[in-house]
């Protein structure tokens, strides 16, 4: 079959399904319309019946026999004069005769006993609810088809009805399909003639138009030919019309330059990509068939230690080399087809990095290879802080609750121990030498204890931007005095970028303070302490450095710890103190030390412009109670 063969056919198909489609919802339309409308007839009629019934003048029953403090007789009473009320029976035996769909209709009390029906024979009896009308409203078109067309059924449309504010039976109307048949049919027959007429039109119609306006599809299929094999016919002047056609053909002849544009597209693309690749974390590298690169993300840049258009367009070996470990197992990797799944070993700047190596295949032959590298360090760590939260939480809940259980026996205690004093009025000086020295140690454990409780319960930080080196200008400032007594020269390197963090300054600067005062403290013959400050990807690093005599290999785990120091004066409260800070902060603390030659601290903090969630100017955050964990 001939392609325009084929066109002209699935047009026509479409434009009969589409009027077929409408046709369809006319039908469907105009049976939902009637009805609807034997729905709101059958309401309107209700509303009449009910409307007399409520307006009927119901005579004094006090004056006649009935005893109206009997509540049945009454209602009896009521029904008798609906039953005989002349405009009620008149609109019940009117209805059926008016309204042809209309079947019966009937009030009945609350028993379902009719007071009044159309069929008189049934007044006075039980008259069962029948399935209501609104189902066959709220079918689809095809249930609403089957309901009226299959055995003849009656439905009911109903209304309560009240009296004196009460309710005291309802009003019902019953539509029998086999009437309700009767007055759709002639319309029903009408559409569907009137649509089989429209779909045969469009029918014809479609053929000889799609026909007409597909002449021209042979020659245009013959450009679109040879412009694929290269060969594009010049545009004739009988072919610059302003037509359909003439418009196609001139397309089809500047071909060539839309194929060159495209290839300036594919180069756009290209760049999309290589930004995409600049964002990622994980080194990636992309090689083709033969082992040229042909994509790299930024991050391969750490890793390699070379810039990325270093390794564009070169080829596995030129990249790599035998010499580490990490270049072996990647030349084994392509020399042997085999694909390496998560080998972690040591890259050229002596980080841990895990490589995987997955080979690209099309049809079951090789097309490429995509290399990827990934930070196992970073992973560890995170890996590591993840867990420390987890117990600095614990922690934190243990040891709120052991407080709180703590403080209520040492008030107890020093209550009773006031009272002890008190009764003893004439006490020996040695007696009450002792009960001071156990009122001052209870104090002292109560402190104690406090401590513990401030230490681990939420703060409310009010989180500023501020350059991190003006921060640390202040630190210094406020440390000069201990740094002159203690004859330490402090150092500053702390550049000249800016260097936005959000923190809360007094919080942060009290965290910063004790790392500076802990350094001096290791220096008790002087020294230099260094405090510098750079930025390290997105992340703020502040460094201070002491030529103090380090700290030992067995206290290194401990230096976190709430009330761990070696010193005599000292408190043990200081590091952990800046450790909690720096978690509050979303940053992190490490030291590097050797014994005889001093300590640096190293405090890491996100920039203002990495923080999710934070605006520039004030912002006020809820820090979660955190304690260190012990060793």
């Amino acid at each position: 079959m001939r392609r325009k063969t084929q066109i002209v056919l699935a047009i026509t198909f479409l434009v009969a399904a589409l009027v077929s489609s409408f046709s369809y919802i006319y039908i469907s339309y105009i049976l939902r319309q009637r009805i609807a409308y034997a729905r709101d007839t059958a309401n309107s009629l209700n509303s009449q019946l009910r409307y007399l019934a409520d307006n009927a003048v119901v005579p004094d029953l006090s004056s006649t026999r009935v005893d109206v403090n009997n509540p049945v007789k009454v209602r009896r009473a009521i029904s008798e004069y609906l039953a005989t009320n002349l405009d009620l029976n008149t609109l019940v035996e009117s209805v059926v005769g008016d309204w042809p769909m209309i079947y019966d209709a009937a009030i009945v009390d609350s028993d379902n006993k009719a007071i009044l029906h159309s069929n008189g024979e049934l007044v006075e009896k039980i008259v069962p609810e029948r399935p209501d009308f609104q189902i066959v409203q709220d079918a689809k078109f095809r249930e609403q088809l089957r309901l009226i067309y299959n055995p003849p059924a009656v439905y009911e449309v109903s209304m309560p009805l009240k009296l004196n504010g009460q309710s005291f039976g309802s009003i019902r109307l019953g539509i029998h399909t086999a009437f309700l048949r009767r007055e759709i049919t002639p319309r029903l027959q009408h559409a569907v003639i009137f649509s089989s007429i429209s779909i045969l039109l469009s029918l014809l119609l479609a053929a000889g138009l799609s026909h007409l306006a597909l002449g021209p599809l042979e020659q245009i299929s013959r450009r679109l030919d040879n412009v694929t094999a290269g060969e594009a016919d010049p545009v004739t002047e009988k072919e610059t019309r302003r037509d359909e056609y003439g418009v196609v053909t001139q397309k089809i002849a500047h071909l060539g330059r839309q194929m060159r544009d495209a290839r300036e597209i594919f180069s756009a693309l290209k760049d999309n990509v290589d930004q995409i690749m600049g964002n990622l974390q994980d080194g990636l590298m992309l090689f083709t068939r033969d082992s040229g690169v042909v994509l790299v993300s930024a991050s391969v840049e750490r890793f390699l230690g070379r810039p990325r258009r270093e390794l564009l367009g070169h080829k596995v070996d030129e990249i790599f080399s035998r010499d580490s470990s990490l270049g072996a197992i990647v030349l084994d990797g392509f020399e042997l087809r085999h694909a390496i799944v998560q080998r972690e070993v040591e890259s050229s700047n002596t980080k841990r990095v895990q490589v995987s190596l997955d080979f690209i295949q099309e049809r079951g032959s090789p097309i490429g290879a995509l290399l990827t590298l990934h930070d196992a360090e970073s992973e560890r760590s995170l890996h590591d802080e993840i867990e420390i939260s987890r117990q600095m939480s614990a922690s934190g809940r243990t040891t709120r609750g052991v407080a709180h259980e703590v403080k209520n026996p040492i008030n107890a205690i020093v209550l009773h121990l006031q009272l002890l004093q008190s009764k003893l009025r004439q006490i020996d000086p040695d007696t009450r030498r002792h009960m001071d020295i156990i009122g001052n140690e209870i104090h002292r454990l109560d402190r104690v204890v406090q401590i513990l409780v401030d230490f681990t319960r939420p703060r409310d930080l009010h989180l500023e931007e501020i350059d991190l080196r003006r921060l640390l200008e202040d630190v210094i400032m406020q440390a000069t005095p201990d740094a002159e007594h203690n004859g330490v020269n402090v150092k500053r390197a702390l550049g000249s970028e800016p260097l936005a963090v959000k923190v809360d300054i007094d919080v942060m600067k009290l965290a910063v303070l004790n790392v500076v005062l802990n350094g001096m403290q290791a220096m008790p013959e002087g020294g230099t302490l260094t405090i510098s400050a750079r930025r390290d990807e997105d992340s703020v690093v502040a460094e201070i450095r002491d030529q103090g005599v380090g700290i030992a290999h067995e206290l290194q785990e401990k230096i976190f710890e709430l009330y761990f120091t070696t010193k005599k004066a000292g408190s043990g409260i200081g590091l952990a103190q800046t450790y909690q800070a720096l978690q509050w902060h979303d940053g992190s603390i490490d030291f590097e030390t050797v014994e005889g030659e001093g300590t640096t601290f190293r405090l890491r903090l996100p920039m203002a412009d990495m923080r999710a969630g934070f605006n520039s100017g004030n912002a006020r955050a809820i820090a979660p109670s955190l304690t260190v964990p012990n060793s």
